[in-house]
This record gives structure tokens, C-alpha cells and sequence, in this order.
């Protein structure tokens, strides 16, 4: 721990042109912490911008050029459940500012956090044979808890939580804090009888981050869509909600062939879809030509800190036309650099931050 505190440190101190008499008495007073109690403390400047570079570090996020505009609310005094609940609903409603998302953190205790269950904050109830079918199991648990849903698509989960020592339960979301966008086309007009939506905020709660040598288990943060995480991928990945034929049908192609290449047109009209609802709603999301381009112009932020970009290529490039964004046509060193977020044992997810 005191290798890599002195790491964090160190790194952090260099970028904010801190004295060295300053990092000197900082690593001797952690140095005497740790060997008193263990463990140390950061102070909320050190949290604040560990959970920035944790962003900055994530090698599968698309939409790291805004690493440094994320909000950190330091919840580590939350130890009983109404303020728990109350800190919870504080991230939602600050997160969505009424459409204009913002990248947003909140951060429990190390050694004795409450536990999130869910895999988001916010995300739709899977059944049988509808809904989303990636959150089966979470739905099971809210249903063992007592949970009923409306049995729809689009059902919100409820948040599924145990404080330290305590039984795990569930809190249903006051309705107005959950925004949700209506997916219409402006020239395909049936598409509004599938009566498609999705959340506005994808607040990931299922990661650890890791800042310094020490580990905060619950720490759910976000950013804002790209347009082909829920256009492509949950709309229309075959296990999620496989909506390709569906959609088409909507749309009026006659024919899923290959070589009609309706599959292609499907997922642009969706895309176009999604993006412009959104915008009509006055939400946050961008496009994968904007967001590559962005993330060309955090690449020469990093080289002019000289720093390296880490990435895994397969999460940077789109899922829509990848071949025409420019880092489609390079890799980067898939490393983990600390501080970062990292996925809890046993489970793999996409994106941190999206």
C-alpha cells in the first residue's frame, strides 16, 4: 500500500506543480498512517482527483477528453441508511441536470461501504420473455425482495442495497428523478409503435476503484451515452433486446437479406433515431464520429503532458461505420494504470463511464 500511495502521490502532486516540501511532508505523514493503522485517508483533494485520473485511465472509455470536469461527491461519512438513500437520489438528480448530463461520482467508505447490487443505478427489469434480458438475475433478486414490476419492457429496477451488518433490501426511485427519452423517428413515424425508450443517465455501480493502494468497493459514477450503446448495442444485440427485426419491420423494409443490406440501414435509421430523440428531449448524448474526434484531441493532451494512452482497441472503435474514425487505424497498449476502475471478480462489463 505505501509503494503504491507514494505512486498516487507522487503523480498527483507533479501535475498539480506542488512543492516537493509539500509532497515530502505529505508522504511522511501517510508513511506514519500506514504503519500506525494499515491503511490512510485521503484527503477529498486526493479523492477528487484520484477519481479523475481513474477516468483518465480507463482504457475502454471512448469519452476520457472530459476526464478532468468530473464531480465528486465524498459520501465516505454515509453509515445509516436514509442518508444513504438521500446521497443515491443526490447523484441521480445531480447527474441528469435536467438533460445536460454531467460526469458525476459518489464515493462510500473503503472498509465498510454500502453494497450495490444493481449493475447501474438506473436500468430496466429483464423477465422471461421480455424486458432486458442482461438483468435477469437482478430482477429475480428484487422480486425475492418483494419487488413487483408492471411486467413491460421497460420496467426501472428498484436499487437493490444492504448496509454494513444489515439485510439486503430495495428502494423504489421517486418517478421525476428518473428521466427517460421516447424514441421516435422524424420520417419513419411507425417506429413510435414500439413504444422504445431509455433511460437518460447510465450511472455504472458494479466496479471497485482503486486510488493509491486502496480500494473503494461502491463508487458509482457516469458520463453520457454515445449514440450506438443503446442504438446498437442494447436495442439490437441478440441478447439483449434484439430489436434488428422488429425495428425493420417499423421501417418498412421488406427484407433482412444480406445483400439488401437493410440490416446496415435498420441500425443507421436507429441510430438517427435515438440521437435526435434525445436531443429533442434536450439529453445529453453524442455521435461516434464526435466522440472519436474528441478522444483524437484527449490523445494529444496526454502526448503533450507526456503521458501514454492506454486503450482496448475493440471498446474504442464504434459499433456503427468504424472504419471511419480515426482510431479505428491504430491500437493502443492495453495496460492498467492505477488509478483506475476495475471490475469486481467474476464479472465483465463494457464501458466504465458509458
Amino acid at each position: 500500500m505505501l509503494t503504491e500511495a507514494k505512486n498516487f502521490i507522487t503523480q498527483m502532486y507533479s501535475e498539480l506543480n506542488y512543492d516537493n516540501q509539500s509532497l515530502n511532508e505529505r508522504l511522511t505523514a501517510i508513511s506514519a498512517e500506514i504503519t500506525d493503522t494499515g491503511s490512510y485517508t485521503h484527503t477529498y483533494e486526493e479523492l477528487s482527483y484520484g477519481a479523475k485520473m481513474a477516468w483518465r485511465n480507463s482504457n475502454r472509455c471512448i469519452g476520457r477528453f472530459f476526464w478532468n470536469t468530473l464531480t465528486v461527491q465524498d459520501a465516505r461519512d454515509v453509515d445509516d441508511e436514509d442518508t444513504f438513500i438521500a446521497s443515491i437520489n443526490h447523484h441521480i438528480n445531480e447527474a441528469t441536470n435536467n438533460g445536460k448530463i454531467k460526469p458525476f461520482i459518489t464515493i462510500y467508505h473503503p472498509e465498510h461501504p454500502p453494497k450495490i447490487f444493481n449493475n447501474q443505478l438506473i436500468r430496466y427489469a429483464g423477465y422471461d420473455d421480455y424486458g432486458d434480458p442482461a438483468e435477469k438475475q437482478v430482477t429475480a433478486l428484487a422480486q425475492q425482495l418483494g419487488w413487483q414490476g408492471n411486467n413491460t419492457n421497460f420496467d426501472v429496477l428498484p436499487l437493490i442495497y444492504a448496509m454494513p451488518n444489515q439485510p439486503v433490501t430495495y428502494y423504489e426511485y421517486p418517478s421525476e428523478i428518473i428521466k427517460e427519452v421516447a424514441i421516435t423517428h422524424d420520417q419513419y413515424p411507425k417506429l413510435k409503435s414500439l413504444a422504445l425508450k431509455w433511460y437518460a443517465v447510465p450511472i455504472i455501480s458494479n466496479m471497485d476503484l482503486k486510488i493509491g493502494g486502496i480500494t473503494y468497493p461502491t463508487a458509482p459514477f457516469n458520463g453520457w451515452y454515445m449514440v450506438n450503446e443503446i442504438a446498437v448495442r442494447n436495442f439490437t444485440d441478440s441478447y439483449r433486446y434484439n430489436l434488428l427485426e422488429s425495428v425493420a419491420e417499423a421501417l418498412e423494409f421488406d427484407t433482412l437479406k444480406n445483400n439488401s443490406f437493410n440490416k446496415d440501414r435498420t441500425l443507421v435509421e436507429l441510430n438517427h433515431a435515438v440521437y435526435h430523440s434525445f436531443k429533442q428531449a434536450g439529453v445529453s448524448i453524442v455521435d461516434h464520429h464526435t466522440a472519436s474526434k474528441q478522444f483524437s484531441l484527449f490523445e494529444q493532451n496526454e502526448y503533450q503532458n507526456k503521458r501514454d494512452v492506454t486503450g482496448k482497441w475493440s471498446w474504442l472503435v464504434p459499433s456503427l461505420s468504424p472504419t471511419l474514425v480515426s482510431n479505428y487505424h491504430h491500437g493502443y497498449p492495453n495496460i492498467m494504470n492505477d488509478p483506475n476502475f476495475h471490475y469486481k471478480q467474476q464479472e465483465k462489463r463494457g464501458c466504465p463511464f458509458h
